[in-house]
């Protein structure tokens, strides 16, 4: 059982407004569980005296919450892939609105950090699958401006979590509870809108229910799908889901790349969170949610970024291929250590504010660069298993989120952010090629993956006149072994 040509049931048919209805909907949740985590490390003061706990109690709760961001998707993101997205989109919603109405209720720390783990296990779905679900549904000509939108939800997010977390938490009528009940209202409101608004894109998926739907009608058994032939049992399918991303990360050049140079970034970012609100009030006296404006303009202009660099790959595409999608992400690799020393070195009462300002917003703004051509150069390199690539990415990502914050506290203090900063801008320096080797020689080393040929094959007898290509078992147990 195929999709006829052009059938509206196959995803990648869907009219544009139920694509965008879709893409927007899956974006709507990056951006609830990106402010999540802003706003939180934004209210750590209301907290530490309501609670009566250390700021490394409350750091727990940041950086625990990435975990459940990084170890989740190794089973949800694939799981996906075998079971649709739609169900684990509902169960995630409805699950991570329960932990943040926990967290607003909770009693002490422990039961803070506890909702934390919670909320970065279900709210994982709104990073680890969106970029899977944008490559089911739209196609690769098609997914810069679907991508860019994702990842200015999630960057924008950051700053705007950072910019209305801080307002509520420095209100003595409000404070840190008021937060997380802001949070709870957005998360009520996004399960109602999953339910009513998105549909299963997975393809396999849908050819599966359609096969079912044929075999109750005709009565024939002999109705399948090319996934459902020799179907393995229900213990290797979990096998198959937990493993996949653990091996795209373990085997593959361009997924460990891209993890070792956003997990890099990730962690700056994270520090920064906890820290640069600190550091501005210290040194230029500026308020919490005045330091997340520095967010919210550079989400803005790696948007604008981001668009050029769509022109740019619809211009190259045909020369370059996927590689096509790093030009601005290659400026965006020498620019952040640039950016980094100007604002390590300029973050001082003796500078204008206005410097370091504008060095963090050159750095925000290649974080964001760097973070949308995560997902659309794996997704067009790792097509049918986006996901599973996505989801060993965003284990190393979010490692490094977690991390970092917990020793951010002690490196400044012994190194001072001057000289802190400066490491780190010396490390972004020393990954600066990591674009540029895949730029030149991505397509050499895709050509040497066992997981890339078998998709450039998928792709190539799909031009060729098939409508859908699903992988086989026999495809499922090669990327085992």
């Amino acid at each position: 059982v195929n999709f006829d040509e052009g059938d509206p049931r196959d995803p990648k048919n869907f009219s544009y407004t139920r694509k965008w209805a879709i893409t927007l909907t899956c974006c709507v949740f990056s951006a609830i569980t990106a402010a999540a985590s802003s706003s939180y490390s934004i209210s750590y003061e209301s907290m530490m005296k309501d609670l009566d706990c250390t700021e490394l109690q409350a750091t727990l709760g940041l950086g625990l919450y990435a975990v459940g961001f990084g170890i989740v998707p190794l089973v949800s993101s694939s799981f996906s892939e075998e079971c649709g997205r739609r169900p684990v989109y509902i169960a995630s919603s409805v699950l991570f609105l329960l932990a943040e109405v926990m967290n607003a209720l909770a009693p002490n720390i422990q039961t803070v950090i506890v909702s934390r783990v919670l909320q970065g296990v279900f709210g994982s779905t709104g990073a680890s699958l969106v970029g899977g679900t944008i490559a089911d549904v739209w196609q690769p000509h098609e997914r810069g401006v679907p991508m860019s939108t994702f990842a200015f939800s999630s960057i924008f997010s950051l700053g705007l979590g950072s910019v209305f977390g801080g307002l509520i938490a420095a209100s003595p009528h409000l404070g840190w509870r008021w937060v997380q009940w802001v949070h709870v209202m957005f998360a009520g409101a996004f399960v109602l809108t999953v339910i009513l608004v998105f549909s299963e894109t997975r393809s396999s998926i849908v050819l599966a229910r359609i096969a079912k739907d044929v075999r109750k009608t005709t009565g024939d058994p002999r109705y399948q799908t090319s996934a459902e032939i020799d179907k393995p049992n229900i213990l290797s399918l979990i096998k198959t889901s937990c493993t996949r991303p653990l091996y795209l990360l373990l085997t593959e050049p361009i997924v460990q790349s891209f993890s070792l140079w956003c997990g890099f970034i990730w962690g700056v970012v994270y520090c920064l969170l906890e820290s640069v609100s600190m550091e501005f009030q210290s040194v230029y006296n500026f308020s919490i949610s005045e330091t997340g404006f520095v967010f919210l303009v550079a989400a803005i202009i790696g948007l604008m970024a981001n668009m050029y660099q769509e022109t740019l790959y619809r211009k190259y595409f045909a020369t370059k291929g996927q590689e096509a999608r790093l030009y601005v992400p290659c400026v965006a690799a020498i620019v952040l250590p640039v950016s980094m020393f100007i604002y390590a070195w300029t973050a001082s009462p003796n500078i204008h504010w206005i410097v370091p300002v504008i060095g963090l917003t050159v750095f925000m703004t290649g974080v964001f660069v760097i973070f949308q051509v995560a997902f659309l150069y794996l997704a067009d390199c790792y097509g049918p298993y986006t996901s599973s690539a996505q989801a060993g990415q965003s284990l190393a990502r979010n490692v490094m989120a977690l991390i970092f914050p917990l020793i951010t506290q002690q490196m400044f203090a012994a190194m001072t952010y001057k000289w802190a900063l400066t490491l780190w801008a010396l490390l972004s320096a020393v990954m600066a090629p990591i674009p540029w080797v895949l730029f030149f020689f991505g397509s050499g080393i895709r050509s040497r993956s066992k997981v890339s040929r078998k998709i450039l094959e998928a792709e190539l007898q799909q031009l060729d006149g098939d409508k859908t290509v699903v992988s086989s078992p026999t495809e499922e147990k090669s990327m085992q072994v």
